[in-house]
């Protein structure tokens, strides 16, 4: 099989296309037949050593797969040969065929593609535990989304409008805000032309925004915070900026607001079955068209460096994806 490996850290180009023997299933795991192998922002940083997962080299990235199902290995149940299946790993993805635990597959319905499915575990499940589980977010309530045109961004505008939210989405160009308004957002916001503390408090007619979600990090983040209104919430989602804020925590305390992490791996091992009801939440919402799953693009394996520089460049709208196989 083909598998794309990270022998040592560095950029996307020096990740190399290598034949690998097939892997075979031990106890409890499944053997996938990879269709599309989901690619995420911190893939970048994964490859190049300077995220909280390091896998020990080699290693494939790509944390997130749909496929199906080639063999059973011994004590796996709850599957048979030939399922179709979406599943997340960590890491390991970027391959033709992986071997994988049956506890971390999903099944997925008939009206689901193979194509759509891949991208919805890591940005959706963690959008949606991040506004349910991490936020609460309740109907009526004001939720801006910093980043709003790529993959986790899409994701907590479609889910906020489905729960109610009035979505202000935030981006750098008004093409992706243009783009994030088919998918829900009320109000948007050009942080790259506008001042985004002084367009929030005029959204809000002074009052400050309920929830806050930030993949962003950076000089974003305080601009953030500073527009809560009493008892709001900031999501903190990740640093796309490459800059870790240090807010100052005075803040805080006068709007008696919160901010709260969202670490969405550790949510899947710590509370497992929160988890598959949001997935199983996620998979029904995504087969009726309630959430669009949206992929910018598929790039055939042998692309992945276009791939991956799509993300690094911030120039996605939606999930990249490599495609590995055949697919449903």
């Amino acid at each position: 099989m083909k598998a794309l490996i990270c022998e040592n850290y560095g950029p996307p180009e020096t990740l190399r296309i290598v034949d690998l023997p097939d892997p075979v299933p031990g106890e409890r795991e499944a053997l996938v037949d990879v269709s599309y192998a989901g690619l995420n922002f911190f893939d970048l940083l994964v490859i190049e050593n300077k995220y909280q997962v390091k896998p020990p080299l080699p290693f494939s990235p790509a944390a997130e797969f749909s496929g199906r199902i080639a063999a059973l290995g011994p004590g796996a149940s709850g599957f048979k040969t030939g399922d179709r299946v979406l599943g997340y790993t960590g890491f390991g993805c970027a391959r033709e065929r992986i071997v994988c635990s049956v506890d971390r597959l999903v099944a997925l319905p008939d009206r689901l593609s193979d194509e759509r499915a891949a991208g919805l575990s890591i940005t959706y499940g963690t959008t949606l535990h991040a506004l349910k589980q991490r936020a609460d977010l309740k109907p009526g309530e004001t939720l801006v989304v910093l980043g709003a045109s790529g993959g986790v961004g899409l994701a907590a505008v479609e889910i906020g409008a489905l729960m109610g939210a009035r979505v202000i989405a935030c981006a750098s160009s008004d093409e992706k805000l243009a783009f994030v308004r088919q998918f829900g957002a009320q109000e948007a916001i050009n942080y790259a032309t506008s001042d985004l503390r002084a367009e929030l408090k005029r959204l809000t007619a002074g009052r400050g925004v309920d929830v806050v979600y930030d993949p962003v990090g950076g000089a974003l983040t305080e601009a953030a915070l500073r527009s809560l209104a009493w008892k709001g919430r900031l999501l903190v989602i990740g640093f796309a900026s490459g800059e870790i804020p240090k807010p100052p925590l005075n803040l805080v305390l006068l709007k008696g607001c919160d901010i709260r992490g969202v670490f969405w791996g550790e949510f899947v091992a710590r509370e497992p079955q929160a988890h598959r009801a949001n997935m199983a939440q996620l998979l029904k919402d995504a087969a009726s068209g309630a959430i669009s799953a949206h992929v910018h693009a598929a790039y055939p394996l042998s692309s992945f460096a276009e791939a991956l520089g799509l993300i690094a460049r911030r120039e996605a709208l939606g999930k990249v994806l490599l495609r590995m196989g055949p697919a449903a």
